[in-house]
């Protein structure tokens, strides 16, 4: 048996965390055609690379069927309920950062917090009969953070696609996304709540707290952690 090690499979995630590791002479190589999903590690004997999407990897860590796995926090405590029992953070890679925020429209001068936006939910329902609709996909977190800080008058609505244009759209009355610079929310006439900062994310280098270890699989990961200074 080997330790596997999930990856992005594709795009910058996949090239960023290609170059964190060969910085550490630790090298990951896809083996075949882009098309296939396997790859190898050189530098640490034992090992395996499986290439998967960002968002398989949370799922394949808690189920333990891969030891460690780069993904974003993000993706990690949206899919995982009890993620810090599932999974370990071994290391902050230093890219893939994006904030998941809560935005509402720009021209809601009087919204500017939460507390305002409990009030402009509890308006908004006396007035059209519906919860105001947040668009987001990252029901967990967000649904978590609103309940913490006492909004209630809201529904959340699924969004698969841009969800910055949700608002546009009129089929979301406010969002909650992933963002980098903010440019696409202030291109859709967006502005963030003061206090609407739900979680800070960045690409993760994690350990399954579950995935079954023989003593040589435990050694091969201390091995790895030694060569990227990791604890």
């Amino acid at each position: 048996m080997s330790v596997k090690l999930g990856v992005p499979s594709k795009g910058r995630l996949m090239e960023k965390t290609f170059e964190w590791f060969g910085d550490r002479n630790v090298r990951l190589s896809r083996t075949g055609s882009d098309r296939e999903y396997a790859g190898r590690v050189d530098g640490v004997e034992g090992m395996e690379l499986v290439l998967l999407s960002a968002g398989e990897i949370p799922r394949e860590l808690a189920a333990g069927r891969i030891h460690l796995g780069v993904t974003g926090t993000d993706l990690i405590r949206e899919k995982l309920g009890q993620w810090d029992q599932k999974v370990d953070p071994l290391a902050e890679l230093g890219f893939g950062h994006a904030d998941l925020i809560i935005a509402v429209p720009g021209c809601w001068v009087d919204v500017d917090t939460l507390d305002d936006l409990d009030a402009a939910a509890a308006a908004f329902r006396a007035k059209h009969g519906f919860r105001l609709r947040v668009a987001t996909k990252y029901h967990r977190l967000v649904r978590e953070f609103l309940r913490d800080h006492g909004v209630a008058d809201y529904q959340l609505v699924d969004s698969q696609g841009a969800t910055e244009g949700t608002v546009k759209n009129e089929t979301a009355e406010a969002v909650a996304d992933i963002t980098s610079t903010g440019d696409t929310l202030r291109a859709n006439h967006l502005k963030i709540l003061s206090d609407g900062l739900v979680l800070k994310s960045q690409a993760t280098l994690f350990r399954s707290r579950v995935a079954p270890v023989s003593v040589a699989e435990r050694q091969t990961i201390k091995d790895l952690c030694r060569m990227l200074a990791v604890d």
